[in-house]
């Protein structure tokens, strides 16, 4: 493991030579120096060292700098031939520790995703809404282009309590032309949800009017007919309430490979459900652990 932190070059003003700083972690990967070290120690218990048996010579990028790597990936969303240069090894160099370790990180960071009856309280409100994350719009791929946000993408499900905070995430992805009222049940959030405070703690918007699993929605008008006074002023105070969970997905998608921001998703798609499992728990790794 890497006791210092690798050096990338920089050219002075002047040209005239390179000196070497520091990568600064923490704007890659939005992990501490402590929380790093923790999770690669975490990835070397799960698969011990990334050096092959009777290699003559170690590997272009250590185990601590592979992990970078890998959550910078994920948290920057970087090309990888950028990547290469950064950590200054191969494009391949980079698919391959990308392959190897994000499945690994997701098992290792499983124990910091909360039960979310512990973000919500045992009798607390789950605020559910979905996103739908960019990614290639693959021709041999189906119904990944949302009508809705008119862009290729994995629907992803969220639940925050009151707050804002985060209390779960979907674990399986939903192609982005399904609705929320499909990709509710298919990502798991459910199931998660029931499993932890029951059925009846949960709100969400007019997309799931009527969904099994749901117990608070807004009114809808019917036929035509107005709604009466008293529902508007419901719905009205309800969207206030309900834009808690809309601040929850926007800090999920600080990971920027979930966010219009950072592109989209290059990767294979069958890539996708391992990906999010790893930021899910990167996500609250960051939050919980307490290592600096």
């Amino acid at each position: 493991m890497a006791t210092v932190p690798p050096f990338r070059s920089k050219v002075d003003k002047t040209g005239s030579d390179q000196k070497e700083e520091p990568l600064e972690y923490y704007d890659l990967t939005g992990l501490t120096w402590g929380q790093l070290t923790r999770l690669s120690i975490m990835v070397t218990a799960e698969i011990g060292s990334i050096t092959k048996p009777g290699a003559k010579k170690p590997p272009a990028v250590d185990l601590f700098r592979s992990v970078v790597l890998v959550v910078a990936l994920m948290r920057r969303n970087i090309v990888q031939a950028a990547a290469a240069n950064v950590f200054k090894c191969s494009q391949p160099t980079v698919s391959r520790r990308w392959d190897l370790l994000r499945p690994v990180i997701g098992r290792a960071l499983a124990s910091f995703v909360p039960d979310p009856a512990q973000v919500l309280g045992r009798r607390g409100t789950a605020l559910v809404d979905g996103t739908v994350c960019p990614t290639w719009d693959w021709n041999a791929i189906p119904d990944l282009f949302s009508g809705k946000v008119k862009f290729a993408g994995m629907n992803v499900q969220i639940a925050a309590n009151l707050n804002g905070d985060v209390a779960a995430i979907g674990p399986v992805p939903a192609h982005g032309a399904r609705h929320d009222a499909y990709a509710f049940e298919a990502s798991g959030l459910k199931a998660a949800l029931e499993n932890s405070i029951g059925p009846d703690g949960t709100a969400a918007d007019l997309g799931y009017i009527g969904v099994d699993g749901i117990a608070i929605a807004p009114f809808k008008r019917v036929g035509g007919t107005e709604l009466e006074d008293w529902q508007r002023e419901f719905n009205t105070n309800f969207s206030k309430i309900r834009s808690a969970v809309e601040h929850a997905v926007a800090k999920v998608k600080c990971w920027r490979m979930l966010s219009e921001e950072g592109g989209r998703y290059r990767c294979p798609i069958d890539k996708y459900e391992s990906m999010l499992t790893a930021v899910t728990g990167l996500y609250f790794f960051a939050l919980y652990s307490n290592d600096e």
